[in-house]
């Protein structure tokens, strides 16, 4: 009998083993990157335009930080957000007492559709030491923002403002070129003394003593007054039969005035003038100044390179910068009436006007 025996060998078969993990993925939470692109322009009001800026025309004679109501102050941004430029919630202009985020919104941005190529370097957009220089329209807007000044009830004194981007998470960021503005400041004048002519026989010369006048401006303000002088004729108020020579009437054209301020004087004058709007302007021998007929400021003509205090120093554009006055300071002036003869009266009715116009 034949034996046939099977042997069973145990048998090691070749599988794939994996065990899974979990994966936790954070984006983050990106907060608006604000570019100013040096395109930064102040506008001129309707109000009282300036020497030389009108409405809507840049201003530029203001080299001080200081803006009035209607003027206007405009940016041109780029906003970024790497979530995605749907994220963006607003862009707006800000002002308040501190400087960065959380002041008061005043305006909002306008998208303006701008898609260059290239980012112009003049935005300086940078992350860290990263210079961004291709425009991605996915991630980034650009915007004009035109904060106008309202009135002083709203907006007085030394604010910081700046332009703001927040979006969807309540994330937000501010352009680094935050200003630093006095809106609206009180512009006043001080004139310290009294023009008194006491006993003048007519014929003759009489002096006055000498009068301060000063700009009055809000300290820290820094605003800069180009000074006006002007007048009327004068009058006997009382019914004394008076004659000056011809008359009841003491001209304007009597009196003159003497002025100084630091390094000039009014016998260093321009004698700029523009005669067919009124007086011309004179220098007598002791370096007085005659002055120009007005009652309201460029009223009845234009007071400019004709009715300046002093015209004298240094210029920066139009201005004869002796003529102007920072805050607190003043120039003296002093007076001469030249009393006519016959003269019969006490002419105690007319005026003298200073007029200082914010540059």
């Amino acid at each position: 009998m034949a034996l046939l025996v099977l042997a069973v060998m145990p048998a090691v078969l070749a599988v794939s083993v994996g065990s899974g993990i979990g994966v936790d993925i954070v984006t983050e939470d990106f907060a608006p990157l604000v570019w100013m692109c040096d395109n930064r322009v102040v506008y001129d009001d309707a109000t009282e335009p300036g020497r030389i800026s009108y409405d809507g025309q840049e201003l530029v004679e203001r080299i001080n930080n200081y803006a009035f109501e209607g003027e206007q102050i405009e940016w041109k941004v780029l906003v970024m957000d790497k979530n995605g430029v749907e994220k963006i919630q607003d862009v707006f202009a800000t002002v308040g007492t501190s400087q960065g985020e959380g002041n008061d919104i005043e305006v909002n941005c306008q998208k303006t559709f701008y898609r260059p190529s290239e980012i112009p370097s003049v935005c300086n957009a940078r992350i860290l030491e990263e210079s961004i220089t291709g425009f991605d329209e996915d991630m980034m807007e650009f915007y004009k923002c035109t904060l106008t000044v309202e009135t002083p009830e709203s907006m007085y004194g030394e604010h910081w403002i700046t332009v703001e981007a927040l979006d969807l998470d309540g994330l937000s960021g501010t352009m680094d070129e935050n200003e630093y503005w006095f809106l609206n400041p009180e512009i006043a004048l001080s004139v310290i003394g009294d023009l008194t002519f006491d006993d003048v026989r007519p014929g003759t010369q009489s002096y006055s003593d000498t009068l301060l006048v000063g700009n009055d401006a809000d300290d820290g303000s820094g605003v800069l007054l180009d000074m006006f002088i002007t007048g009327t004729d004068f009058y006997d108020s009382s019914s004394s039969g008076a004659m000056c020579p011809t008359t009841n009437q003491l001209s304007l054209s009597q009196f003159r005035y003497y002025v100084t301020n630091g390094a000039y004087n009014s016998a260093q004058d321009d004698l700029t003038d523009a005669p067919a709007l009124g007086n011309v302007r004179g220098v007598d021998g002791e370096g007085y100044l005659n002055i120009e007929y007005g009652i309201g400021f460029n009223d009845p003509v234009p007071f400019y390179d004709n009715a300046e205090i002093l015209q004298a120093g240094p210029t920066s554009g139009p201005y004869d910068l002796a003529n102007v006055l920072a805050p607190g300071a003043e120039m003296a002036l002093t007076f001469k009436l030249t009393l006519p003869e016959p003269c019969n009266g006490d002419f105690d009715t007319g005026s003298l006007y200073f007029w200082g116009e914010a540059i």
